[in-house]
């Protein structure tokens, strides 16, 4: 049956607390970071993702306290992402309790960083996030949380992430991002096909059936959500459970 596929949430941190919105946009408080992680790791969560989703566009660092007080509370993967541009950045948040760091504006802005990081850390501890939206003109990657445009598109990134030796992309959909109607599994099955390193799909969880099609249809290696588990609609065990009856190998 191949690796088992992972079920990943993630706390997008503003200002000390949980939030979520649609489309990047419209955020509403979800809860106490440290509270949700240690939820999620007790629910059956295969890893979590805490993601300072203003560092980048506020040009700040992390706030590291947080990170620490949710690492003491998991006995699973821990990724952490946001305002990361350099290497004394990736040590202190492993110092703090991360096991990966997710890098992203940096990255496209310096893409040698990418090597920086899998040199000295090993491939496994860098993801790449990629936040793209389908545009008139095609799948164009965004900085800054989703508020800049750049040139680079979508595929040829993602490419070149994998060639600089990242370990996984973790691939938000803009246009899926809250809206809860399915992942880009159009795009995603076209990442997954082409590249050998493992995909996270991001962005359009709404329901049980999203996660089995995102998997089937997306070939992706992990899904990743927020909301749907942030205010229970989807409990992880039930997921999961579906999952397996719907012939997909998860973790129990």
């Amino acid at each position: 049956m191949g690796l088992a596929k992972r079920i990943i949430p993630c706390l997008d941190v503003k200002d000390g607390e949980t939030v979520k919105g649609v489309n990047f946009v419209d955020l509403r408080s979800a809860g106490d970071p440290v509270e949700l992680g240690k939820a999620y790791s007790e629910a059956g969560a295969d890893e979590l993702v805490f993601l300072d989703i203003t560092a980048s566009f506020e040009g700040r660092k992390t706030f590291t306290d947080m990170v620490t007080k949710v690492a003491q509370q998991l006995s699973i993967p821990f990724t952490v992402g946001g305002g990361i541009n350099e290497l004394t950045d990736v040590e202190r948040m492993l110092y703090a309790g991360a096991d990966k760091v997710s890098i992203n504006s940096a990255a496209i802005r310096r893409p040698e960083l990418i090597e920086e990081v899998t040199t000295r850390f090993g491939s496994q501890v860098c993801v790449v996030a990629i936040d793209a939206r389908l545009d008139e003109d095609g799948w164009h990657c965004y900085l800054k949380g989703g508020r800049e445009r750049t040139e680079r598109g979508l595929f040829e990134w993602a490419h070149e992430v994998q060639e600089r030796g990242a370990g996984e992309i973790l691939f938000t959909s803009m246009n899926h991002d809250g809206v809860k109607a399915g992942y880009a599994n159009e795009a995603l099955a076209q990442l997954a096909d082409n590249l050998q390193i493992p995909i996270i799909a991001s962005g359009g969880a709404g329901c049980k059936e999203h996660f089995r099609d995102v998997f089937i249809k997306g070939h992706a290696d992990a899904a990743l959500a927020a909301s749907v588990f942030h205010f229970g609609e989807i409990p992880i065990v039930e997921l999961k459970e579906y999952l397996r009856d719907e012939g997909i190998n998860v973790r129990l």
